[in-house]
C-alpha cells in the first residue's frame, strides 16, 4: 500500500515556510563599511567588514567595504577612501552615501566629512569603537625600547605597502596621531562635527571590569587601557568611543566587532550587529 501524506504532515517533513528568508532591509542610500587600522585587513579575503557586507547584501542592503591601507595616517589613507567612494557613487548611480565606520575607520570618515567637502554626499555616519578621543595604546606602543618600536613599525610599514595593489605604509606618525594628546589637542578642534551630518555612535568592552571574556590578545592591551581609561574593547575605552548621539555598549572586543572571533571568548554575530544598524538607519529614514 502506498504511503499517503496530509498536507499538514508534508509541511512539517519539508519546513518550507512562505517567507523563509531574512527580512530586506530598505536603506535609501548605498552602505559604506569603513575598516580601521591594522593588519586583520590583510589576513581575511576581502578584508575586514568583507563578510559584514556580503551579509548586508544578502538582505537587500548596496553595501560596499573597501579597503584602504591599514598602517597609514588619517590623511594618507582619506585620499584613498576619497577614491573609493566616488567609485561607489558611480557604480550605485547614488548621490548620497551611508557610512559604519569601525575604528580608525570613524576618524577617517570625520575627517572626510568635514575637511574634504564629503558632508555633501554622507548626510550620517554611525561609529563603532572609534578612538574620538584617542587610545592610550598607541602611546603605549610608541614608549617601547627604540629597537622594538623600529620592529614593530618596519615590520607595519612592510606589510601595509605589499598587502594592498596601491598600499602605502606610515606606522610611527599613523600611531601618533592615534593617541589621546594628538586626537583631543589636534584633530579634534580641526575636525568638529558637521552641522548637517547626523552623528551616531557605539562603544564596545570586554575584558577588565566587565564579565565578558576577551581575546588572549588582547589582555595586555586591555588591562592597560583600564588603568588608564577604564573600560574598553582591548584597543578603545567606552570613554573615547561616544561621538555624537551614543546609542550603547556592545559586549565584544575589537576583533570580534569586525568577525574575527576565538574560541577563548564570548560568542558575538558581527553580521547580525551590522544588519541591526542597517536596519535601524533604514527605520529612520536613511
Amino acid at each position: 500500500m502506498a504511503n499517503t501524506f496530509s498536507a499538514a504532515a508534508l509541511q512539517r517533513l519539508t519546513g518550507l515556510e512562505p517567507f523563509p528568508q531574512p527580512a530586506l532591509i530598505p536603506t535609501e542610500h548605498p552602505v559604506v563599511l569603513m575598516h580601521g587600522f591594522g593588519i586583520g585587513a590583510s589576513l581575511r579575503r576581502g578584508g575586514h567588514l568583507h563578510n559584514q557586507a556580503m551579509h548586508l547584501r544578502s538582505r537587500g542592503v548596496r553595501a560596499v567595504a573597501p579597503n584602504v591601507s591599514p598602517y597609514n595616517t588619517v590623511r594618507a589613507r582619506t585620499q584613498m577612501w576619497d577614491d573609493r567612494l566616488r567609485r561607489v557613487l558611480h557604480d550605485t548611480n547614488a548621490d548620497t552615501l551611508t557610512v559604519i565606520a569601525h575604528s580608525m575607520g570613524g576618524l577617517d570618515a570625520r575627517y572626510l566629512i568635514r575637511r574634504m567637502g564629503w558632508h555633501e554626499q554622507i548626510k550620517v555616519l554611525v561609529t563603532v569603537a572609534t578612538p574620538h578621543r584617542g587610545s592610550s595604546v598607541a602611546r603605549l606602543i610608541l614608549e617601547q625600547p627604540e629597537a622594538v618600536r623600529d620592529w614593530v613599525t618596519d615590520m607595519a610599514n612592510w606589510l601595509g605597502r605589499h598587502v594592498l595593489e596601491d598600499g602605502t605604509a606610515n606606522m610611527r606618525e599613523a600611531l601618533r596621531e592615534l593617541t589621546p594628546d594628538y586626537v583631543e589637542n589636534t584633530f579634534n578642534p580641526k575636525v568638529p562635527n558637521h552641522p548637517d551630518v547626523t552623528y551616531y555612535s557605539f562603544g564596545c568592552q570586554a575584558g577588565k571590569g566587565t564579565t565578558i571574556p576577551v581575546s588572549p590578545i588582547f589582555r595586555y592591551f586591555n588591562s592597560y587601557l583600564f588603568e588608564h581609561e577604564g573600560v574598553n574593547d582591548g584597543i578603545v575605552s567606552v570613554d573615547s568611543a561616544h561621538w555624537g548621539t551614543y546609542l550603547g555598549t556592545v559586549d565584544a572586543d575589537h576583533a570580534q566587532q569586525v568577525g574575527i572571533t576565538s574560541r577563548l571568548g564570548a560568542p558575538f554575530d558581527a553580521d547580525a550587529f551590522y544588519a541591526a544598524i542597517a536596519q535601524r538607519l533604514a527605520d529612520e529614514g536613511w
